[in-house]
């Protein structure tokens, strides 16, 4: 592991300028999914940066050390299939998308950049539409094919984007839900997506919203797989640049809040949509497109660190056993900021199969199925999956009722008992 290729880039991945302000120094982890098995329990697993840069010509924030993707994401562990918040999500988003702007009647060909284990395009698929899924986690891309979701087990970028369209026609769909923000070369998928794209085609994608992460101090969404931090007024300029225009923005609440954009090919046959301006505005509003604003986050943060930790200490104090429940990317983020290792969580649990049996990245904290949380019965289960807190408690009131105590970390610190 200690091979690991990093590399600090010296130009925004939007813009190209080089005028980049450090805004946030979270503490350093190693790769945000890179669990191990006992195997790997001896070797020491190295941390890389996780300095946030504030572009200073066109307001985007990001990273500037990128971890090697094919590290990242070749032995992937995450798959949205597992939980049901996300299958009824992709439900949803593909409802809104085929009836807002009438892509795919007949039809048509859809792609999914990232396409994980198939549960977004199978909504696709069961409406009549060809997909096509593009995803470089070997494994698990085997496993979509099998299950009947054709997924390319590659990286997405302007060439296939070429090989695809030559060989099947061009898509009237191409989604990015939660990707994104994943890749150092930004501008070379969009050109890809670009070219694929039909004239009248759209391009959907989802991604952690700036706006959220301040203003609900979500820092632990900050990890090595998500470089870029998005807002709305660097997009609008970055598609321009590529021959694509954004056509709408809204504000959703998966992951705490995310962003769903919408872009056609420039020219294409939709207006923009008064969204995109409404948003630019409010981002402004909050000071936003200017680097002071954010250098005043890293307080906010350690205000939640010390009233957190606070709580967990006096736990521990007192004898307590802590599990965590889930093993989200973003746990990896919040524990090492905050400090939270094996001395205070003994387990952690998750309802992944592809994680049970692993232990977390660096930590080497066990994590089991949930079913732990029976067997063990630790005192109080802090729920680092915060974005499914209400159906994790919902689904488990059953420990709470045995008068275990959940903890719920973020937005703001919530105790929840029997």
């Amino acid at each position: 592991m200690n091979d690991i290729p990093c590399h600090r880039r010296t130009s925004c991945r939007l813009c190209g300028g080089d005028a980049l302000t450090k805004v946030l120094a979270l503490t350093p982890t190693p790769p945000a999914n890179g669990f191990v098995d006992e195997s790997g329990l001896d070797e020491e697993q190295p941390a890389f940066p996780l300095d946030v840069h504030f572009c200073e010509s066109c307001g985007h924030v990001q990273l500037l050390d990128v971890v090697d993707p094919e590290l990242l994401f070749a032995n992937y562990v995450y798959v949205s299939g597992t939980s049901p918040v996300f299958v009824k999500h992709f439900e949803e988003c593909v409802d809104t998308v085929l009836r807002k702007y009438g892509s795919g009647e007949g039809g048509g060909l859809v792609v999914d950049i990232g396409s994980n284990d198939g549960t977004l395009l199978k909504q696709f698929q069961t409406r009549g539409m060809t997909a096509l899924g593009v995803d470089p986690a070997r494994d698990i891309a085997a496993k979509a094919s099998a299950e009947g979701i054709e997924t390319l087990p590659t990286f997405f970028n302007a060439a296939l984007a070429d090989e695809i369209r030559t060989e099947r026609g061009a898509a009237q769909v191409v989604t990015a839900n939660n990707v994104f923000a994943h890749a150092d070369g930004l501008g070379d998928i969009t050109d890809g997506i670009r070219i694929l794209l039909a004239p009248d085609g759209v391009f959907v994608f989802e991604v952690s919203y700036l706006v959220d992460v301040f203003e609900k101090t979500l820092f632990d969404t900050i990890y090595h797989e998500h470089l870029a931090y998005h807002s709305v007024r660097p997009l609008v300029a970055f598609f321009a640049a590529h021959g694509m225009q954004l056509i709408a923005a809204e504000r959703i609440s998966s992951h705490g809040g995310s962003l769903r954009g919408v872009a056609q090919v420039a020219g294409g046959p939709r207006t923009v949509e008064p969204s995109v301006a409404d948003l630019i505005a409010l981002e402004k509003t909050l000071g936003l497109d200017r680097a002071d604003t954010l250098n005043a986050f890293g307080a906010r943060i350690n205000a939640v660190k010390s009233e957190l930790t606070a709580r967990l200490h006096e736990l521990k104090a007192a004898g307590k056993t802590i599990a965590g429940f889930g093993a989200p990317a973003k746990a990896t983020t919040l524990m090492y900021h905050f400090g939270i290792g094996p001395d205070i969580v003994d387990f952690i649990v998750d309802d992944s199969p592809l994680k049970q049996g692993l232990y977390s990245p660096g930590m080497h904290i066990p994590v089991l199925p949930s079913s732990a949380i029976y067997s063990k019965k630790p005192d109080a289960v802090i729920i680092l999956a915060w974005n499914f807190a209400e159906p994790i408690m919902r689904n488990h009131d059953k420990y709470l009722n045995q008068g275990g105590t959940f903890i719920v970390p973020l937005p703001k610190v919530k105790i929840s008992r029997s």
